[in-house]
């Protein structure tokens, strides 16, 4: 899977402070903002497999260094990089290709964010990024983009912890 970011925010990322493209066995992330090393990603949290992750799930990614087996998975009351709120299953068949992947991820989280958030993602503060299956996940069954959105600073240059669950949060 990969972690990518909704288009403005890329943008700003790139302009800003740059980004980097991770690889998670089977996944990779796009970096919320900072790179981290490699290896299983540090932070408080149960350490759980990448392809584990649930809706609902809270966890700390933000720092997932190159090669991620394992993000920490935190209560959502405690400080928290990222929350997941939506899992979409790719129809079966040979591998689409990452303009399609890429496509059905962004249209997919942004579309769902609304029914989540309880606001246009065009109104709110807040950012949406996503896992979706690398070629070779796919290759092993892996069919799952799962959108997750996380806290902005005010400036709209990095993410921030937030505490709670952003569902319904109208912001």
């Amino acid at each position: 899977m990969k972690k990518r970011h909704s288009a403005w925010f890329t943008i700003l990322t790139l302009a800003t402070v740059g980004s980097a493209a991770l690889t998670l066995s089977g996944c990779s992330v796009l970096d919320n903002i900072t790179g981290g090393g490699e290896g299983v990603v540090e932070g408080e949290g149960e350490s759980t497999d990448v392809f584990t992750i649930e809706v609902g799930d809270c966890l700390n990614d933000a720092e997932a260094g190159e090669t991620v087996s394992d993000v920490p998975v935190v209560d959502c009351a405690e400080p928290h990089d990222s929350e997941a709120f939506k899992s979409i299953i790719m129809d079966d068949g040979d591998f689409p290709g990452q303009a399609a992947i890429d496509t059905a991820s962004e249209e997919g989280c942004v579309t769902a964010f609304a029914e989540f958030a309880g606001i246009s993602y065009e109104e709110s503060t807040l950012g949406v990024s996503w896992y979706f299956p690398t070629e070779d996940g796919w290759s092993n069954g892996d069919r799952e983009i799962l959108c997750l959105v996380y806290s902005i600073n005010e400036d709209g240059t990095a993410a921030v912890p937030t505490t709670g669950s952003l569902a319904g949060a109208g912001i």
